[in-house]
């Protein structure tokens, strides 16, 4: 059964950071592209990164190029989100999805994806 379980979410300060986290389980987690998505009440789903299996190639959405950084370790089953120089704007629920969804996201909704529970980020002074 495959299982996503992110982590790592809470409160931080504008200009701060936090790192998110993604164990991965019931599949084999190094041949999947992964992405990070997030979702607001306002705003919908909002494709945030992706990576590919093996971890050679990332690729970002304009608002968080430059400030978030995702990597994987593969040998750990883990995907991860680096979030630097936060913004309150990067106030969402954090998902972690099995595909590459840079161009495609608009086609899904969150239960067409397979995600985990999500894990909050709130960006507040």
């Amino acid at each position: 059964e495959v299982q996503l379980v992110e982590s790592g979410g809470g409160l931080a300060q504008p200009g701060g950071s936090l790192r998110l986290s993604c164990a991965a389980t019931g599949f084999r987690f190094s041949n999947k592209d992964m992405s990070w998505i997030r979702q607001t009440p306002g705003k919908g789903l909002e494709w945030v990164s992706s990576i590919k299996g093996g971890g050679a190639a990332t690729a970002y959405a304009e608002s968080v190029k430059g400030r978030f950084t995702v990597s994987r370790d593969n040998a750990k089953n883990t995907l991860y989100l680096q979030l630097d120089r936060l913004e309150t704007e990067d106030t969402a629920m954090y998902y972690c999805a099995v595909g590459w969804y840079q161009y495609t996201l608009s086609s899904y909704g969150l239960s067409d994806l397979l995600v985990g529970g999500g894990t909050q980020v709130t960006v507040s002074s």
